[in-house]
């Protein structure tokens, strides 16, 4: 004879709990296979991606990978220079979000905050003034630029006098291996100090931003934020 605990779970599965567990397991799925939302806690992709945005990430942008592994089913493509994409870090296997500067068999070198990528230097333009002023309203702690990789520019941004690694390489960037950096180029930790990145540690495409709230005012919302791709 059943006991009162094992007939109410008895009932509990049939009635509910069995919709809860498809629920859960469909979410989290779909989660780790497909796409993803995650929340960005620090600003080292500063002025593309700011503290406290939620971003949508393609996890079938490159490949399609067992849910809950890494263990790859399918492989459509690679990630290109210039793309934002997140990864789990060499140093610590932490999730970071960067941007795609080296591929397999490029150069990659930096001299005094230029890139230069196979011995040609990236060109740099001036940005949306009101971009500017958003990020440094007195004008004088920070410098942003639009930085054309391979005819994709996105904004950067550095912060003269911060103490930092502004210049390197050449380095050579070998077969299944990537050369990643932060938009904030003086305030990201990313492969000039942890070194390349293999194609297995790289999980997703970042796509949009799909909301946003600003932790220096009260987690208030960002409104302008909501729903914007990202490049």
């Amino acid at each position: 004879m059943q006991s009162k605990t094992t007939q109410w779970l008895v009932r509990a599965w049939r009635d509910w709990l069995r919709s809860i567990v498809f629920i859960v397991l469909a979410v989290t799925t779909f989660r780790s296979a497909v796409a993803d939302w995650n929340d960005v806690p620090t600003g080292s992709m500063k002025p593309t991606i700011l503290e406290g945005d939620r971003i949508v990430v393609n996890k079938l942008a490159y490949d399609l990978k067992i849910p809950y592994t890494h263990w790859q089913i399918a492989r459509w493509g690679d990630p290109g220079r210039g793309d934002i994409v997140v990864l789990t870090s060499p140093a610590d296997g932490k999730r970071l979000v960067k941007r795609v500067i080296g591929l397999p068999g490029d150069t990659i070198a930096m001299s005094h905050n230029r890139l230069v990528v196979n011995s040609e230097l990236v060109t740099y333009s001036p940005i949306d003034p009101d971009l500017v002023i958003a990020f440094d309203p007195q004008g004088n702690n920070r410098v942003l630029a639009a930085e054309d990789l391979d005819g994709n520019p996105h904004a950067m941004m550095i912060t003269p006098g911060a103490h930092t690694l502004r210049s390197f390489g050449p380095i050579a960037v070998p077969d299944g291996q990537y050369f990643l950096m932060g938009d904030n180029r003086d305030e990201s930790f990313d492969s000039r100090h942890f070194g390349l990145v293999g194609r297995t540690r790289i999980y997703g495409r970042a796509l949009a931003v799909a909301g946003s709230v600003n932790p220096d005012n009260h987690f208030w919302p960002r409104w302008k934020r909501f729903f914007t791709g990202l490049r």
